[in-house]
């Protein structure tokens, strides 16, 4: 008998597995039908998703109020639907260069608004009611920093409450009292799952609300909702799930909501493999937070074992753009053996709408328990440094490249030209310098922009130009490279 009902009960159990999986699966394979079209790129300003949200408001589904306005004055929305007895509450980009999941946030608006999934989505609506609070940051998020405008981190204003914006946070959370919160941000791209390669493309945290890190039931069912929504993120990025740090921070909003006794989820959304504007990232927010829902809706989390949520691999930060590894570097006539670290790092236009990238070395010596989003092994290679080319370049140094002969592949990475465009870098694969210019002396140390050349059995194979590996063997179009410089 008892066995019976032990086969019975797991019986049940793979069922509702199966029916929780089923719809994560079709949110993933539907999702484009969802995806808001009009913001495609991560530099999102206040102003674009104004028109999206007077769509809301002119939509009787939705309730949209103001609800508050940043320092410069840019009004701040509260975007409801729903009929349920539970708030749950959602606000993004605290931080201004933080604007993945406020696409996310749009994209599930936009489902919420579609006919499809009627039933789930009645579930949901049902039980639930949801605030999304796209954007508090619009002044930060202006000029794609950090910060808001008076120069503080919203996120550490949790008790001064000294900016409007916090203290619209602290206000709603307390009308509200929801029983979840969803805090969602990006962290860097440099982030990894410990021990792996693999990075850390989303990473959940269950605050803590004391040092001791105590876990009441508050914090439990956000660890137990977290369990839920890394399980289904591991279909779709396997072993690129990290858990955040749990320090307790005394000023942080996430911190004082979960010790305010809302179920605190902070979401962070890291690097995915070419993947620079965060698109398929998004994707796996909205992905991750409708399945969340659910969950909540159905009472289904309370069943997960709270243990599962410490066998999430920790966040660690030792992921570079380019690593490459066991590289011969002379100096003052003897030859090293090196592995270097190089970051891409991304230097925005003067609008803060795109931006180019200027590179460095980031460290280097052995870097044997670090990892590249691009690893090449350099055993056998050595460093050649630039030359400067003899001759004024006017030509299409693009198409250039391609040639047998092309001044690129002999180990000239530095070009004058008859003129210089009136923008910080080119898109062809060599410096630009003005005339006269003098080719600093060639020293590797971290902090200084890698552009060497790779020989072996003496013949030139690879150059590194801004952090870009290229292969001579190999059309400059079909490779991954960003930009290079010019030096005035």
């Amino acid at each position: 008998m008892q066995k019976r009902t032990l086969l019975f009960l797991l019986g049940l159990l793979s069922i509702a597995s199966y029916s929780q999986e089923a719809i994560t699966s079709k949110l993933y394979e539907t999702y484009d039908t969802y995806k808001e079209a009009t913001l495609e790129k991560r530099r999102i300003k206040h102003k674009q998703i104004q028109p999206l949200i007077q769509r809301f408001e002119a939509n009787a589904k939705f309730e949209v109020q103001k609800v508050g306005e940043s320092i410069e004055e840019r009004d701040l929305h509260l975007i409801s639907i729903g009929s349920g007895s539970e708030n749950i509450f959602l606000w993004s980009q605290m931080h201004g260069n933080e604007p993945t999941a406020t696409m996310a946030i749009f994209d599930i608006l936009n489902f919420l608004d579609a006919p499809e999934f009627k039933s789930e989505k009645e579930l949901i609506l049902s039980k639930l009611k949801l605030h999304f609070l796209p954007m508090l940051n619009p002044d930060g998020a202006e000029i794609y920093q950090r910060r808001n405008a008076l120069g503080i981190d919203i996120n550490r204003d949790a008790l001064r409450l000294q900016s409007p914006e916090g203290r619209t946070l602290k206000r709603l959370r307390d009308s509200l009292d929801a029983k979840f919160g969803f805090n969602l941000h990006d962290q860097s791209t440099y982030y990894n799952a410990e021990l792996t390669s693999k990075p850390a493309t989303i990473s959940y945290l269950a605050t803590a609300f004391n040092y001791e890190k105590d876990i009441n039931e508050v914090r439990s069912n956000a660890m137990k909702v977290i369990v839920y929504m890394n399980n289904i993120i591991q279909k779709y990025a396997p072993g690129q799930v990290g858990r955040y740090s749990d320090d307790f921070e005394p000023r942080a909003f996430g911190d004082n909501i979960a010790k305010w006794g809302t179920s605190l989820i902070l979401i962070e959304s890291g690097g995915y493999a070419n993947d620079v504007e965060k698109q398929e990232i998004r994707k796996l927010n909205y992905v991750s937070i409708l399945s969340a829902l659910y969950t909540i809706a159905k009472e289904s989390y309370k069943s997960i074992p709270e243990a599962d949520y410490e066998k999430i691999p920790r966040n660690d930060r030792k992921l570079f753009d380019l690593k490459i590894e066991n590289v011969t570097y002379e100096l003052l006539g003897k030859d090293y053996i090196l592995d270097l670290g190089i970051h891409r790092q991304e230097v925005d236009d003067e609008n803060h709408e795109s931006f180019y990238y200027r590179s460095m070395v980031a460290d280097q010596g052995d870097l044997s328990t670090f990892y590249g989003y691009e690893t090449f092994d350099a055993t056998g290679y050595k460093i050649v440094p630039p030359k400067m080319y003899p001759k004024s370049m006017d030509t299409n140094t693009r198409k250039l490249w391609n040639d047998k002969n092309s001044p690129f592949k002999s180990g000239y990475g530095y070009f004058t030209t008859n003129f210089l465009p009136p923008i910080p870098y080119t898109e062809m694969p060599g410096h630009f310098v003005k005339k006269n210019y003098k080719v600093p002396d060639f020293r590797l140390r971290p902090g200084v922009n890698p552009t060497f050349f790779l020989e072996k059995d003496g013949k030139l194979t690879h150059a590194v130009i801004n952090g870009f590996l290229i292969d001579f063997s190999k059309p400059i179009e079909k490779q991954n490279f960003g930009n290079a410089l010019i030096y005035r």
